[in-house]
């Protein structure tokens, strides 16, 4: 672990969470105080340039987002936190919660300033009933020692609907309907909750902040590669000595995810492939190994960097029985609402399983390729769109254990 370098886990051991006076010890809500005395054209220029994309999945230009809420003409604004972390594997935003929470107020008060909000929410996975407490000392704590000014945060349960890591079906829960994405546009920071200009970002993009706000854009642009600065904090689990935590540099390749800071496979075992980004993520087979592991570059090798989620398997493992887990699981979250997902989702459940059980042949393998491509450009939101990958990419790289489940 010598080569990591964590910025969003930099308290991580270092503080009692549930005690501010060690957080101000380590510089905390310094950033905010900064960024308030910053015009927030500034603030805001400061954060485009640090080149700070989405930690959540959608790599997006952090600052580029808030500018659009900012120049948004409206009386009320929010600022939402997606920690809906659904996906399977994923533990990286609750490491950030239960151990520095102020981090994440500190980042969410800083664009609640510059863009004007005055209400915040935290969208907290329902999975996560003990993190309750934890936020809320948190932000009583920050509220009593006047740092928060004008700013109000309520953390809100999810009811452990996957679809709702979706930003927009986040934002229906949160108005006490079920959750659903919307059609786009309009997108969320021109008009999200109670049709005003919100802010989604993930737990994760709002760590980075006060960092960026304390050095500096061109510090955290220098870190990791130049397209997709700073670090990417990894969960690591499956057919690997070291089922841990990390947070590395963008720069970081696969390979060295999975045999430095991973340890390599255990029991001797040769590697067969890596899902990285949570269940919706490609996997990835031993040639692609030596690829950075920035948003763009796993883009490249049609992978994605997500939640950062990392699940690795060894030769032993029936990857075809792995995928058809997977299309099951999809299956069961989706949503419903659009016909691409809700019919694409089950079809590829039931031919997946018919190829499993050994009922399949290369007519199955065909139809669930030209399936998956239909639904990755025609479903409403990601969780359809990306629903095929695990599939896609088992039947691209590893066709012959296909084949090999052929009557």
């Amino acid at each position: 672990m010598a080569e990591e370098m964590r910025i969003v886990l930099r308290n991580y051991g270092k503080i009692d969470p549930l005690k501010i006076d060690d957080y101000l010890a380590q510089g905390g809500y310094k950033s905010l105080e900064k960024a308030r005395a910053m015009n927030t054209a500034d603030l805001i220029a400061e954060v485009k340039k640090s080149n700070l994309r989405g930690r959540g999945g959608a790599g997006f230009n952090c600052g580029m987002k808030w500018s659009f809420a900012a120049g948004a003409q409206a009386e009320q604004k929010y600022v939402i936190c997606n920690a809906d972390e659904g996906e399977p594997g994923t533990y990286k935003d609750r490491l950030i919660m239960e151990n520095d929470p102020h981090t994440l107020i500190e980042g969410m008060a800083i664009c609640a300033y510059a863009i004007g909000a005055t209400q915040g929410y935290i969208y907290l996975r329902g999975e996560y009933p003990f993190l309750v407490s934890t936020l809320n000392t948190a932000i009583n704590q920050a509220k009593e020692k006047g740092l928060v000014k004008n700013f109000d945060i309520e953390v809100r349960s999810g009811a452990g609907a996957y679809v709702c890591g979706e930003e927009t079906a986040l934002i229906e829960s949160i108005e006490g309907k079920r959750g659903e994405p919307r059609f786009k546009p309009p997108y969320p920071p021109s008009e999200g909750l109670w049709s005003k200009p919100t802010i989604v970002n993930n737990v994760e993009t709002f760590a980075n902040i006060p960092v960026i706000i304390e050095k500096g854009a061109d510090w955290y642009a220098g870190i990791g590669n130049p397209a997709y600065p700073g670090t990417k904090v990894f969960t690591l689990t499956g057919d690997i000595n070291n089922r841990t935590f990390f947070e590395v540099p963008t720069s970081t390749t696969i390979r060295e995810i999975v045999f430095q800071f991973g340890g390599g496979i255990p029991g001797g075992k040769k590697f067969k492939a890596v899902q990285i980004g949570g269940t919706s993520g490609a996997f990835i087979p031993e040639a692609l190994l030596d690829t950075p592991v920035a948003f763009d570059s796993m883009s490249s090798i049609g992978a994605t960097l997500g939640s950062g989620a990392t699940f690795v398997i060894d030769e032993s493992r029936d990857i075809v029985d792995v995928a058809t887990r997977i299309a099951g699981f999809f299956e069961h979250e989706s949503c419903g609402k659009c016909a691409p997902c809700r019919e694409g989702t089950a079809r590829t459940a039931e031919l997946m399983e018919k190829i499993n059980e050994g009922r399949g042949s290369n007519k199955d393998v065909a139809l669930l390729e030209k399936l998956g491509t239909v639904m990755s450009y025609s479903c409403l939101c990601g969780l359809g769109q990306a629903a095929p990958a695990p599939v896609l990419t088992t039947i691209k790289h590893f066709k012959a254990d296909y084949e090999a489940k052929f009557v």
